[in-house]
């Protein structure tokens, strides 16, 4: 197997972009991304979409953008791993390049889900789950999934719900200085406790937006990245697990078992000490679809012990000059949640903050030169870690 390098990465503004159709909004972040990494659109030769498109019109969107962008004639194929969508159309670039098929490659992660009316787009994201035995029967949501992972969580740990707003206010604060973000703006604890509630203990302010908008990476061999870049950004480790869909078969709703399985995957990989992985990582990107989402990550990947996940953001350890900073993109709940292009935006986020390029005022101290991204699709039915590093593996 190869080793393979970010050697470029382009973002679009994550918003509701009724003003672009779908290539052209695809065309921002695949622009910026072969703008960024010094190459010709005719030298990729290999693209991963990750797009779950029901809420789109176009039903197979890979022709239309080859199109609009000039990419043809190329390898293509389309992903889906519901919101874990964008890690794996990255995996499936770097396995292209690690295999030895194709020397460059392109995770394009591109979806305009406000093309359907909100009710729609909530119903089509419950189904997510198991629809004949949850969805059908019982017609949770995923705010509802979520809120009975944050009572449980509450009753048996003490957490509060000015916890999860803490959250919220931390997210929204970075995101305020993000111009790609969907909300750059920033939000009091007052303001994310007195938001209405959705469904209890989670309010307006715990949730993440519907989103639209694109990302993309572009990976290269080792060899190829040396002649392209001076700053690599090598991709250590991108691991995959999965978690029953049947909610009431899991040990229990206090964290996401394919999050742990994953990490601990990738920790071996990447060299990590599963024990202590915060010594070793400069900042996290992690799937807050929800606030309580983020503190249950804080535990699944071993930045606090079980339990006192929610102590992290109490004591702001996870701002900019704590234990480790998390979310300084805005994360889903303030950067935005386009499905298809959120795992391709952390690991361009992530980059971006490797190489010291994002706004000062959210830019991570890197002193070890490694972060971790953390994309979860549905409440854990599919889950991808990925460790990214200035140190070659």
């Amino acid at each position: 197997m190869r080793n393979v390098a970010i050697v470029g990465i382009g973002h679009s503004k994550f918003g509701k972009r009724l003003d672009v159709s779908l290539p052209e909004l695809a065309w921002e972040a695949i622009k910026e991304a072969i703008d960024d990494a010094g190459i010709d659109s005719s030298d990729i030769g290999f693209i991963s979409l990750s797009n779950v498109g029901v809420w789109s019109s176009e039903v197979s969107p890979a022709a239309i953008i080859l199109d609009y962008a000039d990419l043809n004639p190329v390898e293509v194929i389309r992903v889906e791993t519901a919101c874990a969508s964008g890690s794996a159309a990255v995996k499936a670039a770097y396995m292209a390049i690690a295999s030895g098929q194709v020397d460059i490659a392109m995770a394009l992660g591109v979806e305009r889900m406000n093309e359907m009316k909100t009710p729609e787009v909530i119903e089509i994201l419950a189904r997510i789950g198991n629809y004949f035995w949850e969805f059908h029967n019982f017609g949770p949501t995923f705010v509802g999934y979520y809120a009975l992972f944050a009572t449980q969580y509450m009753n048996k740990y003490g957490a509060t719900e000015e916890d999860l707003a803490r959250v919220a206010v931390k997210n929204h604060y970075y995101a305020s200085f993000n111009p790609k973000a969907h909300f750059p703006k920033k939000i009091s604890l007052e303001d994310a406790l007195n938001s209405p509630y959705i469904a209890w203990p989670l309010k307006l302010y715990d949730c993440s937006p519907i989103s639209d908008g694109a990302a993309a990476v572009i990976l290269a061999s080792e060899e190829v990245a040396r002649k392209l870049t001076d700053s690599p950004v090598w991709i250590r480790a991108i691991e995959g697990a999965t978690a029953r869909a049947n909610h009431s078969k899991r040990e229990d709703l206090l964290g996401i078992p394919s999050a742990r399985i994953a990490a601990k995957k990738a920790y071996k990989k990447a060299g990590i000490d599963p024990e202590n992985p915060i010594k070793h990582l400069d900042l996290a990107e992690v799937h807050d679809c929800f606030t309580i989402a983020e503190i249950m990550a804080y535990e699944d990947l071993g930045f606090a012990k079980r339990g006192e996940g929610y102590k992290l953001i109490r004591e702001e350890q996870t701002y900019i000059g704590g234990l480790i900073p998390v979310n300084l993109s805005g994360g889903l709940k303030a950067k935005g949640h386009p499905i298809g292009a959120t795992g391709v935006s952390m690991v361009a986020e992530l980059t971006k903050q490797l190489r010291q390029e994002v706004e000062r005022e959210r830019q991570a101290p890197i002193e070890k030169g490694m972060a971790l991204a953390h994309n979860v699709g549905g409440t854990g039915h599919y889950v991808f870690v990925t460790i990214l590093s200035l140190h070659k593996p």
